[in-house]
């Protein structure tokens, strides 16, 4: 089994309040997320101990920032999935971080570029579309955010979707979403 670790790194801005920051990741031959919108992180390697170690290492070498151990506040779900090309599980362990200063980045080779999105644009319906994501045997239905140019979706989107239950002391309600599925259906917000 493969572990993993991100990093969810938020921060507060008086005009759009909570943030989170996410990356493009660089296009690669064999990189099944390629040019996808995702968390800083990745698989864990020696020296880490732990997803945790992975995330912050990760993030550090992904877009030149130090994660500082006092802006750790906590954890979301694990998620499950697998590599694209192998049906051995791969668990994602997504670990929140404040942002502590201005945002002085230097990407690596693995991020092409960056964005801040506010949390409270995940939370509206009205920013939600559905896109079709075609696996060779079949076409699948599901959801989506556009911000800036940049579409946010799966497993990012799963992990973004607890985040913002979370701060918004909110149920939603998500239907076949998982991979397992022949088709995904659109994030509902149970009344």
């Amino acid at each position: 089994m493969t572990r993993c670790g991100v990093a969810v790194l938020l921060d507060e801005n008086e005009r759009e309040g909570a943030r989170v920051l996410l990356m493009r990741r660089a296009k690669r031959p064999g990189d099944p997320w390629s040019g996808d919108m995702s968390f800083p992180g990745g698989r864990m390697s020696p020296p880490d101990m732990n997803p945790l170690d992975t995330a912050i290492r990760e993030t550090a070498e992904e877009i030149g920032l130090q994660v500082a151990a006092d802006s750790f506040i906590g954890r979301l779900s694990d998620v499950v999935t697998r590599k694209h090309e192998h049906w051995r599980p791969m668990i994602v362990t997504p670990y929140i971080f404040r942002l502590q200063s201005e945002l002085d980045l230097t990407l690596g080779d693995e991020a092409v570029k960056v964005i801040q999105v506010p949390l409270s644009y995940f939370a509206d319906a009205a920013n939600r579309e559905l896109m079709h994501w075609n696996t060779g045997r079949m076409t699948w239905e599901m959801p989506c955010y556009f911000y800036e140019g940049c579409r946010i979706w799966g497993l990012t989107l799963l992990m973004l979707r607890e985040l913002v239950q979370l701060q918004h002391g909110t149920r939603w309600q998500a239907m076949r979403i998982s991979f397992g599925q022949p088709r995904g259906e659109v994030l509902k917000r149970k009344p």
